[in-house]
């Protein structure tokens, strides 16, 4: 006798997600794998053990000054973050919505995104659908438009970069050719952007069905000004990411120039954003781009676990203005008013 259709899709959709968090882990175990080999490797040059190297430059950094660097930086990015996320809102979902009212909800979003980012996004679109009635999937489709937007600030950024520090991509390339994949990535995206918009606008395959999905809504709505506004918009939060990581680079005794920062941190933060346990791709790569500095892939680590603990400390602090928010009497929390 079969089980009915609908007991049999939930154990399905269970075991493929148990295989994708199985080979998400393994992957991340091998990239630390990888890691740990290079500093073992790097320390055995200077005959000393994978632990005590790591000891040594840790040890080296200038705590105090890193902690007046890192605290103004999260900061500026929950603010720079907040505003180009209020700006979305109010053109694709609700016009009347202010900035003050988005401030909590989107501190507060950094709470839950200590567990997955996806969830953060959810408590967003949660807040419009029961304080503006805006349904889920429109809601959704605005944040997904930001994600979107992410990804490309980080591709131009990156390209620039690379541009201004070519020869600088081609000395790291000896264990992987990024001097030609980057080149090849940026076509691609580049090449796709137009096709993007021009598709979205209805001209592009005028009988396509896809565009007309509530989730892409915000694509459709979209003009090109809103993606150049959008970049510019989050653009601060780049830049400054680039200086923040090229001092606090020096203040761990690692000599990193801008250029060579502003070619690589878009490509690591890209990395960053794949769903592996603790950023591990991101961690991998930092030895790739930085193969005399091994021992950098442990400062990214102590730098994103840094940045997503305190930006999750000012989602604490917004915490009782987002509770009224969402679920305070109507009077006191009508955004609108």
């Amino acid at each position: 006798m079969t089980e009915p259709a609908e007991t049999q899709a939930p154990a399905s959709s269970n075991a493929r997600n148990l295989i994708f968090k199985l080979v998400t882990w393994v992957i991340a175990i091998g990239c630390f794998y990888l890691v740990y080999t290079r500093v073992e490797a790097a320390a055995a040059r200077e005959s000393m053990s994978a632990a005590d190297y790591m000891i040594r430059f840790f040890g080296e950094a200038d705590w105090g000054m890193w902690l007046m660097i890192m605290v103004p930086y999260s900061v500026f990015f929950f603010v720079v973050d907040a505003h180009a996320t209020w700006r979305v809102i109010r053109w694709f979902n609700t016009p009347d919505i202010r900035l003050r009212n988005i401030l909590p909800i989107r501190a507060s979003a950094y709470i839950l995104s200590l567990v997955n980012e996806q969830v953060g996004k959810g408590a967003m679109t949660l807040y419009l659908l029961k304080r503006y009635k805006v349904p889920g999937w429109e809601a959704l489709s605005s944040m997904i438009f930001l994600g979107f937007m992410e990804i490309y600030q980080l591709l131009i950024f990156s390209a620039i970069g690379v541009l201004i520090g070519y020869e600088l991509v081609q000395e790291a390339s000896t264990m992987r050719r990024l001097d030609i994949i980057l080149p090849v990535v940026f076509i691609i995206a580049f090449t796709y952007l137009p096709l993007h918009i021009w598709y979205f606008s209805g001209s592009l395959l005028k009988n396509s069905k896809l565009r007309d999905k509530a989730l892409l809504r915000a694509f459709r709505q979209a003009k090109p000004t809103h993606y150049l506004l959008v970049f510019l918009f989050k653009a601060p939060n780049l830049l400054f990411a680039v200086l923040v990581y090229t001092t606090a680079l020096k203040l761990f005794q690692v000599d990193v120039g801008l250029g060579q920062m502003l070619a690589f941190l878009p490509v690591i933060f890209m990395a960053a954003a794949l769903p592996l346990p603790f950023h591990a791709g991101a961690l991998l790569l930092w030895t790739v781009l930085f193969p005399d500095y091994p021992e950098v892939g442990a400062f990214s680590l102590v730098m994103h676990t840094f940045f997503v603990v305190f930006n999750a400390v000012i989602g604490v602090l917004f915490l009782p203005k987002a509770n009224k928010e969402l679920f305070g009497d109507e009077e006191a929390s009508q955004a609108t008013g």
